[in-house]
């Protein structure tokens, strides 16, 4: 069986990084973890390649060679995954999709010309459906409702890309976040409760991106990286730390969680003893601020943050020599018109030096997505991509003064402030 695996291209905004890389010689940050993960769990005799779309161009005789084209994406990337499914049904090519973008609700972008869909996570899925299909007896649609353990999952097959075309490595260490934020739909794709691989996992997934050759940054791609605090002081920081050590720290990490960190400080002092430090380069730890307005956070209950002195949250982290990079959102309905002026004041004093901004959307299956249905407020078409100034449904504020006060916050903070 002859396996091509492809990613597509990301939009030309935040996602990105297009231009800025340009600067590096690199073509994209990260590889397709997914992708690479899922080419680790099929059939070792089985002919594989992968094109990231990010890095290289995808050619008709790549479509030619492959018995099957397995795609993944994010919402954000449908463009380019409807261009690649109109090529492979052009040349007769069959097509076995997964991801967040294939997965339930998304159903309204046409998913009825792909020959194979699997919905959920592969780990309890994909075997399944690899037995079938060498059968030839394979179903339209895979699906489960169970989250798999991800003790499980292969490490990524890393011989599959050309390091050198990317900016940082991937691991990820758990799935799944505690909290229940009314826009968010990763409790719906990966669960509430956190799952996460042991230290052994991890130190094997270090060794496999040191045994390339590789020696630089490595983002956790987890959505919220503390959300088993214990296990990550107890066990997998200790490890990263000694694993680091013995290698001489030849890597600088960097992750996503919640601002709650703030409020443990051995967490901050073993994340900054593994290398998650300001001092190591790059590495950052991405949080969720989302609003300095205390209404808007208790409307999309983002519990962590509510009720919480945001400002001197973010100097803690700082203290503890984590470099935050804050996420924004604007468009809640609790939003006043001064929320524009009161996020690019917040960016100032927080000395946050890089700052997401965009604007709310409303992800099918969500609570918000429930609620603006109820409403009558949901508009046709969502590009998921949040830092393109549009969004799904009908703002309070109107969806002028939206993008008058968006554009507003992102000029603000490209210029510096």
């Amino acid at each position: 069986m002859k396996v091509l695996l492809v990613y597509p291209r990301y939009p030309d905004t935040f996602w990105s990084f297009k231009h800025v890389l340009k600067f590096i010689f690199k073509r994209a940050v990260f590889p397709p973890l997914g992708l690479l993960t899922v080419a680790a769990m099929l059939p070792e005799e089985w002919e594989k390649k992968l094109v990231d779309l990010n890095t290289t161009a995808l050619t008709d005789k790549d479509l030619k060679w492959a018995d099957y084209v397995f795609i993944s994406a994010m919402v954000a990337q449908q463009n380019s995954v409807r261009e690649v499914i109109d090529r492979c049904r052009k040349l007769g090519t069959k097509i076995v999709a997964g991801g967040p973008f294939f997965s339930r609700g998304y159903e309204d972008f046409g998913f009825d010309d792909i020959d194979y869909l699997v919905f959920n996570e592969a780990e309890n899925i994909l075997p399944l459906f690899l037995e079938d299909l060498v059968k030839g007896c394979a179903k339209h649609i895979y699906a489960s409702e169970e989250f798999p353990d991800i003790g499980e999952s292969p490490v990524p097959l890393w011989s599959l890309i050309n390091t050198k075309k990317y900016h940082s490595m991937t691991i990820q260490y758990s799935r799944g976040c505690p909290f229940n934020c009314e826009f968010c739909d990763i409790i719906i794709l990966n669960g509430h409760k956190p799952r996460t691989k042991d230290k052994s996992q991890v130190i094997a997934e270090l060794d496999a991106l040191y045994d390339m050759g590789w020696r630089a940054s490595v983002f956790f791609v987890d959505d919220n990286f503390i959300g088993n605090k214990r296990k990550l002081k107890s066990e997998i920081l200790p490890a990263i730390i000694e694993w680091m050590e013995e290698k001489k720290r030849p890597f600088s990490f960097f992750t996503e969680a919640s601002i709650n960190l703030a409020d443990d400080e051995e967490l901050m002092r073993l994340m900054t003893r593994a290398g998650f430090d300001m001092v190591a380069g790059f590495d950052m730890v991405f949080v969720g601020i989302e609003s300095p307005n205390e209404d808007s956070l208790v409307e999309c209950n983002k519990l962590p943050n509510k009720g919480r002195d945001l400002l001197a949250a973010v100097k803690k982290i700082q203290n503890y020599g984590l470099q935050v990079q804050g996420g924004f959102i604007v468009g809640f309905d609790s939003d006043p018109l001064s929320i524009f002026k009161s996020q690019i004041d917040f960016i100032q004093k927080s000395g946050i030096v890089t700052a997401m901004v965009g604007v709310l959307m409303a992800p099918p299956e969500t609570r918000l997505y429930k609620r603006l249905k109820k409403e009558n407020r949901l508009l046709v078409g969502l590009t998921g991509d949040n830092t393109d100034g549009s969004t799904n449904f009908i703002p309070k504020m109107g969806y002028e003064a939206l993008a008058r006060g968006y554009k507003q916050v992102v000029r603000s903070a490209c210029q510096g402030l």
